[in-house]
């Protein structure tokens, strides 16, 4: 598997990519400093091996995108774009959680829609989301966690205008309960954007909302035969939290040996 991993510098995209290596994947990491794993032995052990490539760019800048598209197409077809872009926020005493740019998600993801490759098959695109973004979703987090996630209002418009541009290129409904992202999230007409898919013409996508993000251990690493440590369902549920660990198991297992199963849904992950 040729996989493209944008915002995998840390976290859950790395802990996947690592997975992902770990299989015998291929993976391009696009970063804005490949510095940054200089001295990651697990990442250079690849890079020696030629399984691992690091990519400067910014998803950012739309250029950058189509670059990383076009090196990861001389290893051959693209077969995943693991997309986990996500800033580091600051705290503000008025608005909470803010990050800058506010657009931050759904800036890059636009950029990786609008220069997409246009093989065929399509390559599948895994994005990583976040509980408690619509107001089902939010009517589904727990009384004590309600008030943590209101202090991160601002990130959570941003990875909406993420949902938002993923239901239009997959043709999924969008209740009108959810609201339109802002454009200052999205951008002027951006359904008209060149190079992005026409509206329900992408269907290899999967969309993972996690619970509130731990840096605990995986449990499923450690769970009996049989069991995950985690669950995974479509739609939304009452939940408290995962570890960005698991969630990365599941990227690994849902790409790798369960694609016909979650592909084109949107889950949620918790334990």
């Amino acid at each position: 598997m040729n996989v493209l991993a944008i915002g995998a510098s840390r976290n859950i995209g790395y802990y996947a990519s690592l997975r992902l290596l770990a299989a015998g994947c291929n993976v391009v990491f696009m970063l804005r400093s490949p510095s940054i794993f200089d001295s990651d032995n697990a990442i250079q052990t690849y890079v020696q091996s030629g399984k691992a490539h690091l990519l400067k760019g910014d998803a950012l800048v739309q250029s950058d995108v189509k670059h990383a598209w076009e090196e990861t197409l001389t290893h051959g077809a693209v077969d995943l774009v693991l997309f986990s872009v996500g800033g580091t926020p600051s705290f503000s005493v008025t608005k909470g959680f803010v990050i800058s740019p506010a657009n931050l998600v759904t800036h890059s993801l636009m950029n990786v829609l609008c220069t997409i490759s246009t093989q065929s098959p399509q390559p599948k695109l895994v994005t990583i989301s976040s509980a408690g973004l619509t107001p089902s979703s939010h009517a589904q987090i727990p009384l004590l966690l309600k008030p943590i996630y209101l202090l991160l209002n601002i990130p959570h418009k941003d990875k909406m205008g993420a949902e938002r541009a993923i239901s239009h290129i997959a043709g999924w409904p969008w209740p009108e309960s959810n609201g339109e992202p802002e454009s200052d999230i999205m951008g002027e007409r951006w359904m008209e954007k060149e190079g992005l898919p026409a509206a329900g013409t992408f269907k290899n996508v999967l969309v993972i909302r996690p619970a509130l993000l731990t840096d605990g251990e995986c449990k499923a690493d450690k769970a009996r035969e049989g069991k995950v440590g985690y669950r995974v369902k479509d739609g939304d549920f009452v939940a408290w939290s995962v570890s960005r660990k698991d969630v990365a198991h599941f990227v690994a297992d849902a790409v790798l040996n369960r694609w016909t199963e979650y592909q084109n849904k949107c889950v949620s992950i918790a334990y």
